[in-house]
């Protein structure tokens, strides 16, 4: 049996972007109200302008707010979690329940910080939460029990999707889930300039894409076919789809973009690929790619993300083009090969 939320105090240490994203989304759905809402920030004239803000008092003592809390929300920049956890270590018993939502921060990291046997569960939600769409990976730490992780998925599908994971999976949620957002919307901007290129008003672009992308997503989620059975139900023989897919693969091949295997460096430090006669710096460390001597290889879906990702920046590397309009060329190049083709999927 769950335990009941709405009985429970959630103190939010660092409403910053995200435990701001998290609060909005508890109480859109009733589980934190003004008159039960805990929250903390570093500055008091930061606190003063939030308590104007958000009707609630916003404090800057971690401490009283863990006191006050069954639930310990840690949602503070990975650098400073130490300084908090000591801050919150006289307040913090076997009973409270601690959720650090910082990433790349062990449990047992945070389990030395606070007393012993403390439950710590670590949690890697995404900025869709606060629309409760949102997708959080959850592990638990040495002392957390079932109950525990029960509880701490009950409080994020109220803001959305759950997935419980061993901890060594957690970096690759961190780039899959919790970094996704950023990779789909560069997708959606690419899409939907393209739109705009072959005559379409933006604000139309714009709904298409996006409607379009969330109606593909709920699609993979309520029928649990893989993408490309998906994909292969569009594409109709001599099709314009069939087309548009020809000339993004086209793409790839001209560019050079032919596998990963120039990837130096793991999932801790930066890589550098190489495209031809063009050198990328690219940040990979969220997907967790690492070299293939590596024992562990990267997966099919980092692989995926990683090729996508790698390919729209490189294009464009070399070319006078603003990284505002990433993707947009080849996206309005495959727009104008399908308009050319007969007028089927």
């Amino acid at each position: 049996m769950v335990e009941d939320l709405s009985k429970k105090r959630i103190a939010i240490l660092g409403l910053g972007k995200l435990g701001s994203l998290l609060l909005h989304g508890l109480m859109k759905k009733g589980l934190v109200t003004k008159e039960t809402a805990i929250a903390t920030v570093l500055h008091p004239a930061h606190a003063g302008q939030l308590t104007t803000e958000l009707g609630f008092k916003v404090a800057t003592d971690n401490r009283a707010a863990a006191e006050a809390a069954d639930i310990i929300l840690v949602s503070v920049k990975p650098a400073v979690v130490r300084l908090v956890c000591e801050q919150i270590r006289p307040s913090v018993t076997k009973s409270k329940l601690v959720i650090s939502v910082a990433a790349s921060v062990p449990t047992k990291s945070i389990e030395k910080f606070l007393p012993p046997e403390t439950p710590v569960v670590r949690a890697m939600p995404n900025t869709p939460c606060s629309v409760q769409e949102g997708m959080t990976g959850i592990c638990a730490g040495r002392f957390a029990e079932p109950r525990h992780l029960e509880l701490t998925q009950h409080l994020f599908d109220t803001v959305g999707r759950t997935v419980v994971v061993d901890e060594r999976y957690m970096d690759g949620v961190t780039g899959l889930s919790a970094s996704g957002p950023a990779f789909i919307y560069v997708i959606l901007e690419s899409l939907a300039e393209a739109g705009v290129k072959v005559g379409l008003p933006r604000d139309v672009s714009t709904l298409l894409a996006a409607q379009t992308a969330l109606g593909a997503a709920r699609l993979v989620l309520e029928t649990g076919h893989h993408p490309a059975l998906l994909k292969d139900a569009v594409t109709t023989p001599a099709g314009c789809t069939i087309d548009g897919l020809l000339e993004l693969e086209e793409g790839l091949r001209t560019e050079g973009v032919t596998h990963l295997g120039a990837v130096e460096g793991d999932s801790r430090h930066p890589v550098r690929l190489v495209v031809g006669d063009v050198l990328v710096a690219l940040d990979l460390r969220p997907i967790g790619l690492r070299h293939p001597s590596s024992p562990l290889h990267a997966s099919a879906e980092a692989e995926a993300i990683a090729r996508i990702t790698f390919s729209l920046r490189s294009r464009f590397s070399s070319r006078s083009v603003r990284s505002s309009t990433i993707a947009l060329l080849p996206m309005a190049k495959v727009f104008s090969r399908a308009t050319r083709s007969p007028s089927i999927p």
